[in-house]
């Protein structure tokens, strides 16, 4: 298969794959957002790297958001939102982070394709994404790409939407944002 078509079909996966994503799910973990004081922000691998660019925008928008484990990053406090993008919802790190931010008081909202693991047990609010586990045994949705790269797709996709939904709500607009854009680079 030519490079165009593998980037024509993995674009048909994702439309496929977002039009499953419950708004209500969506809704609820946008108010979340806006009610915590600030966003901690937590995923392994390619996950964690799409929540990186999550924590990123979040900041553009003006929100105190943090990615776990850098070291500017505080500490965790009651009223504040610990983010976690994990396909499987059982990564043994990412589950001890939800059972600590409980602990706090704080909330723990999970981006999965798994709701009922072991983090989601922890969780507030729980959004499921579509998309197939790396060993992909348990695939619902049919991909031709590797692994988890169909979650950690729609995963960004989802970020990205959420944060078109959190400006609409604040009213905040693209010029504010690039005001907090890095200009050390």
């Amino acid at each position: 298969m030519e490079t165009v078509k593998y980037a024509a079909t993995i674009l048909e996966e994702l439309q496929r794959s977002i039009s499953f994503v419950n708004n209500e799910e969506a809704d609820e973990f946008v108010e979340q957002l806006l009610q915590a004081r600030k966003v901690f922000v937590a995923g392994a691998g390619r996950s964690g790297f799409m929540g990186k660019s999550f924590a990123m925008r979040m900041m553009h928008m003006g929100h105190d958001a943090y990615v776990v484990g850098e070291t500017v990053t505080p500490g965790l406090e009651q009223g504040d939102l610990l983010v976690i993008g994990s396909g499987s919802g059982e990564t043994k790190s990412l589950v001890g982070m939800a059972e600590k931010a409980k602990q706090i008081g704080g909330k723990v909202a999970l981006v999965t394709i798994f709701p009922e693991s072991r983090i989601g047990s922890f969780a507030d609010v729980i959004v499921k994404l579509p998309g197939s586990p790396k060993d992909q045994e348990q695939n619902e949705y049919h991909t031709i790409q590797p692994m988890a790269s169909l979650f950690e797709q729609t995963l960004l996709l989802f970020y990205d939407a959420v944060i078109l939904k959190y400006m609409e709500r604040k009213g905040i607009e693209n010029v504010t944002m690039f005001g907090r854009h890095a200009n050390l680079e």
